[in-house]
Parts: C-alpha cells; sequence; structure tokens
C-alpha cells in the first residue's frame, strides 16, 4: 500500500465520521434520511460484542443528539483495499455540560460500491483526553475543587 492510499483512506474515514456527524446533529429530524446516506439499508455494526442494526442505529442517535456539543474525530491509521476498511481513531466529544470524553474505536469494516457502509466490526475503549481531569471535567475546573493545586 503506498502512502497516498493510506492517506486517502485516513482522510476517508475522518471525513466520513465527520460529516455523518454533523449532519445526523444538525437538527431534531429524522435522523433516517442521514442515516441512509451514509450507511446501507442492511447495515449491521457490531460494537463491543453489541449487534446494531439500522433500527437501533437511528434509536442511538436521539441521545447522541440532546447531549453531544461539540466532537473531532482523530484517525490515527486507516488502510482501504477495494470494499474493506481498517482503521483506528479516536473520538473527542465534548457533552453539553462540558465534560470531554476520548474513545478510541478499532474499526473493520465492509463497504458497498457507493462507498455507504455495509458490515463494521468495532472495539473501543475509553482513553484519557488532554487538558481533563481523568473523569472528563476540564483541567481548570478540577483546579478550584481543591485537587492538591
Amino acid at each position: 500500500m503506498t502512502a497516498r492510499e493510506t492517506t486517502d483512506a485516513r482522510r476517508f474515514v475522518a471525513e466520513f465520521f465527520t460529516s455523518f456527524t454533523r449532519e445526523v446533529t444538525a437538527d431534531d429530524g429524522d435522523p433516517g434520511p442521514v442515516v441512509d446516506r451514509y450507511y446501507t439499508p442492511d447495515i449491521v455494526q457490531t460494537a463491543d460484542g453489541i449487534r446494531i442494526d439500522r433500527a437501533r442505529l437511528v434509536a442511538h442517535i436521539r441521545p447522541v443528539r440532546k447531549n453531544l456539543s461539540d466532537f473531532a474525530f482523530e484517525v490515527h491509521e486507516a488502510l482501504r483495499d477495494g470494499d474493506r476498511i481498517a482503521a483506528r481513531f479516536t473520538i473527542h466529544a465534548t457533552d453539553r455540560r462540558g465534560r470531554c470524553t476520548g474513545t478510541e474505536v478499532h474499526l473493520f469494516g465492509e463497504l458497498a460500491p457507493d462507498g455507504r457502509i455495509r458490515r463494521t466490526h468495532q472495539l473501543s475503549r475509553t482513553v484519557r483526553t488532554p487538558g481533563t481531569d481523568g473523569d472528563g471535567t476540564p483541567a481548570e475546573e478540577a483546579g478550584e475543587e481543591g485537587d492538591g493545586s
């Protein structure tokens, strides 16, 4: 795999998840049409052992919309070979209360010919977000609470 192909795969992953998240959180309307632009109707995601089909994916979006304030996807590695993709990335998210979380994701997936995701297997883990006290609270707030600073 060439450096250009690796860069293209990283860009694809970053743009895919960033644009999907931006679109799906833009309003309170039906998230179904947005999901359908990014995922095939027969989507199956297995995330940390939990099987998620289209209906469960749409249902998952509702609380995300309610709580998400800001986000960024940091793609560390990605490879694409035809309709197969593998990536390791971190989702940096801030909720409406200002709490920051980091989630590292290892994803293996299958794409439809039009670039939508058909299947994924994902493993994730929470990682410390820089600038926080370890539980997602901004570090400057932790200092105000008597953390020894």
